[in-house]
């Protein structure tokens, strides 16, 4: 058997089954957290709106979540949705990278617990210490269980992603302790560090699997590959940017910042651009990724605007990047890993070329209808943005609860 390292070099070790007497769902990270953030990213939105417009049922017009309605969005994007993901991704393809059993049965259950008790405690309103104790420690299991595994066969090139988790972690210490004292600017800030922290990774696996996918999905023969020195630049930039949010004010416009959006915006345009093939069009799996790229450009580049003073608000420029590329790139890495690591073939279900087109529908009306007719725009990303997650969580969530389908443990 054959496996993508991280480095985008092909591997012939396989790794050794985990037991296959546990329910499918606890076999390898990927089922129960894929599930998970895609259910997740459903109910969040579906209540963030709700909230927004004025919508909640009356017995819930006082409930306020930990940092009220507009923190707690902020937070649980990045820290509910997409560390889900990045538990699940990260999980799975370390058993790969390094040939070790992956987390399985009542470690892999005890860390979800954690997750999901964050996401309650955030939720609910509960003190914020039992936020810092469940939602911290998730992350920092997270850290040590992948960090140990990589530590173990000292692939150290691959150390990057345990220490970008241990960076969220720190990143959510922040929000609680804005929590905690009432500091709405912390939070702000955790939030954003957060989302770059989260687009470093996405810079970093996408560059190396990307390329990959597209040229094993178009039959090329000719290897499609990515410049090391681009994608280490790009990831490094997310970070300094992650790094400097954290400890600045990332609500106002930073000329210098201008600087760094804008090159980023051109070195992701470069990447995307090499990487492009007409024939994407016609394989969904393909298409969704590379669109999911070209937000985060628009994104970068409208950042770079806003900073230089030429644009009023940061909001839709973000939401290019969290709903368009973020999401985006969710929702398509999920679905084709999904089906590789069932022993289905890379052949997605018809609804999801739907569920594909209806996240970046979300995404045009979030970003450029929502600045002329905010509610209604709001409402259609919303719709869009459950439609497309409700698509994946009903055509998936069987193939995630049951044994994969060519006999092999997994």
């Amino acid at each position: 058997m054959t496996l993508l390292q991280l480095d985008g070099t092909v591997s012939s070790t396989t790794p050794p089954p985990p037991p296959t007497a546990e329910f499918p769902l606890w076999r390898l990270g990927f089922r129960p957290f894929f599930l998970a953030g895609a259910v997740f990213a459903i109910l969040s939105v579906a209540l963030w709106i709700a909230a927004c417009l004025g919508a909640l049922p009356p017995a819930l017009f006082t409930w306020n979540p930990l940092g009220g309605w507009l923190g707690w969005h902020q937070h649980e994007m990045p820290f509910g949705v997409a560390t889900a993901i990045v538990a699940g991704f990260l999980l799975t393809v370390v058993q790969n990278w390094t040939g070790q059993p992956g987390l399985h049965g009542k470690p892999l259950i005890i860390l979800v617990s954690l997750w999901c008790a964050a996401r309650l405690c955030w939720l609910t309103g509960l003190p914020w210490a039992f936020a810092a104790a469940t939602g911290l420690a998730f992350l920092l299991f997270l850290a040590y269980v992948t960090g140990r595994i990589l530590w173990k066969v000292k692939q150290k090139h691959n150390y990057l992603a345990p220490c970008t988790v241990l960076l969220l972690a720190l990143a959510d210490a922040l929000a609680l302790a804005g929590v905690a004292s009432g500091n709405s600017d912390w939070q702000y800030n955790a939030a954003m560090a957060a989302i770059w922290l989260i687009v470093a990774l996405m810079t970093m696996i996408g560059g190396r699997v990307i390329p990959f996918f597209t040229q094993m999905g178009l039959r090329r023969p000719d290897a499609i590959t990515s410049w090391l020195w681009l994608d280490a630049a790009l990831m490094a930039g997310a970070l300094v940017v992650a790094i400097l949010t954290a400890l600045g004010d990332g609500r106002e416009p930073q000329p210098a910042f201008a600087l760094v959006f804008a090159a980023l915006a051109v070195g992701h345009a470069v990447r995307l651009g090499r990487w492009y093939d007409a024939g994407i069009w016609r394989v969904p799996l393909l298409w969704s990724l590379h669109l999911a790229c070209l937000w985060m450009v628009v994104g970068f580049a409208g950042l770079a605007l806003f900073h230089g003073g030429w644009l009023a608000s940061s909001s839709y420029a973000l939401h290019a990047l969290t709903v368009g590329a973020m999401g985006g790139l969710i929702l398509a890495m999920i679905s084709r890993v999904s089906l590789g690591h069932t022993g289905r073939p890379l052949q997605a279900p018809a609804a999801m070329s739907w569920a594909f087109i209806l996240l970046n529908l979300a995404t045009v009306a979030r970003v450029f209808i929502a600045p002329w007719h905010y509610p209604a725009a709001l409402t259609l990303a919303a719709v869009c943005w459950t439609a497309a997650f409700g698509l994946f969580a009903w055509h998936y969530a069987p193939m995630l609860c049951r044994a994969r389908v060519d006999g092999r443990p997994g």
